[in-house]
């Protein structure tokens, strides 16, 4: 895990159709690059170099590895998306969770529930 920690480091980022392989790949990890060749052929229609390229670009940029053709994730779906959600935040709002959640209420008002819920996260992550 401390592993996965460093990796963060880098810049993530997926473009549309990247992301929907990553999807694949994330749904069935552990999965075998020659499966995977198969799946993109009928999900995609891509050829096995078309697949093989893709991966190995998202195996650079360190979200996933190949090894002995077995393909596996290096960071989670969930770590990927709390990593681009973070860095959101910190490119459109200065980092700053108030000016985010502002903007992403747009006036709306919250549940009991949800409110509830914000509360408990900030308790959770305050630092004492």
């Amino acid at each position: 895990m401390e592993e996965r920690k460093k990796e963060h480091k880098k810049e993530y980022r997926l473009a549309e159709t990247e992301a929907r392989f990553a999807e694949l790949i994330w749904q069935r990890e552990p999965i075998l690059s020659p499966e995977l060749v198969k799946l993109c052929e009928k999900e995609f229609t891509w050829k096995k170099s078309t697949t093989y390229t893709v991966l190995k670009k998202l195996c650079d940029r360190g979200i996933f590895q190949n090894e002995k053709a077995e393909v596996t994730s290096l960071i989670s779906r969930e770590e990927f998306y709390g990593y681009k959600s973070r860095q959101f935040v910190e490119d459109s709002f200065g980092g700053s969770i108030p000016r985010f959640l502002t903007a992403f209420m747009g006036g709306k008002k919250l549940t009991k529930k949800q409110a509830d819920e914000i509360k408990q996260l900030i308790e959770e992550h305050t630092a004492k």
